[in-house]
């Protein structure tokens, strides 16, 4: 996508102008072929290529104004949203940003909790507490990375607590980042009740993006921060579970604790107490 010819982005009117079609059949192309808005295209198209600037350690200054930026101060409003930490520490690969992390057993087999200063940045389930530090150090090659499990211990007994079946899940702060399409996806799954489940084109047409079925489903794939974000609360259009992330039998007992839960709470027992696990 390229500038107009005054060095700002090209409007929906500029576009629809040299392709020789309305603004609105433009805007429905872009929403039916990427789930974008033509916006939020250029959006993404721009942190692709500040990203790509950053990595190949050009000065921040020149970067923010080859990609596509207007002005510093433009940069460090989206910078947070966009790339989740400023332009000076993604050009280093997130060096010198502080993640804490720590590896349990849980009822769903090994358990990462790991998150900086804001919240929690990553919740990862699987069979090898080896495999889930890789994995995250993957996501953050150049962080501080340190396991601890003192700062980490109120949002791990949470999340033991309800993957055991003892409680609802409680609300974490989160510091995930992702697009504006992953994120509205995700908002729209922290508010599917417990114990109830939708589909992915439910999901789609929910959040106003009704042929985005599988850009739903990429977006559940994507998520940084299981059980908090319940993209195991996705499942298929025949009522079938379908694939998750982290093993679809963990996806079948998550929505058997959900259902328990519910059934619970709606008979007046969510009162805090602790349930045996089944």
């Amino acid at each position: 996508m390229q500038s107009a010819p005054d060095g700002r982005a090209p409007s929906l009117t500029d576009l629809s102008r040299l392709l020789g079609v309305s603004p609105f059949q433009l805007h429905r192309a872009f929403r039916a072929t990427l789930d974008l808005s033509p916006r939020q295209y250029g959006e993404a198209l721009r942190t692709g290529r500040l990203e790509a600037l950053l990595r190949n350690n050009q000065p921040v200054v020149s970067a923010l104004y080859e990609a596509g930026y207007g002005s510093s101060s433009r940069l460090y409003e989206c910078a947070d949203a966009e790339l989740g930490m400023t332009p000076g520490a993604y050009r280093r690969g997130g060096q010198g940003r502080h993640i804490h992390y720590t590896v349990v057993r849980s009822a769903l087999g090994h358990l990462l909790v790991a998150a900086t200063e804001r919240g929690v940045c990553s919740i990862k389930l699987g069979d090898a507490a080896r495999e889930l530090e890789d994995d995250l150090r993957r996501e953050y090659p150049k962080a501080v990375i340190e396991r601890d499990l003192g700062r980490l211990s109120p949002a791990v007994t949470v999340l033991l607590e309800f993957v055991a079946g003892q409680r609802p899940p409680a609300e974490l702060p989160l510091d995930v980042q992702g697009t504006a399409f992953q994120r509205r996806v995700w908002r729209h799954l922290q508010g599917i009740p417990l114990g109830k489940t939708s589909s992915y084109g439910e999901v789609a047409r929910a959040i106003g993006q009704p042929g985005a079925a599988r850009a739903v489903a990429r977006a559940c794939a994507s998520n940084h921060a299981a059980l908090v974000i319940p993209c195991h609360r996705v499942v298929q259009g025949d009522g079938a579970p379908g694939g998750y992330h982290w093993g679809s039998k963990r996806k079948e007992r998550l929505l058997d604790i959900e259902q328990a839960l519910s059934v619970e709470t709606s008979t007046g027992g969510a009162t805090g107490r602790k349930r045996r696990p089944a």
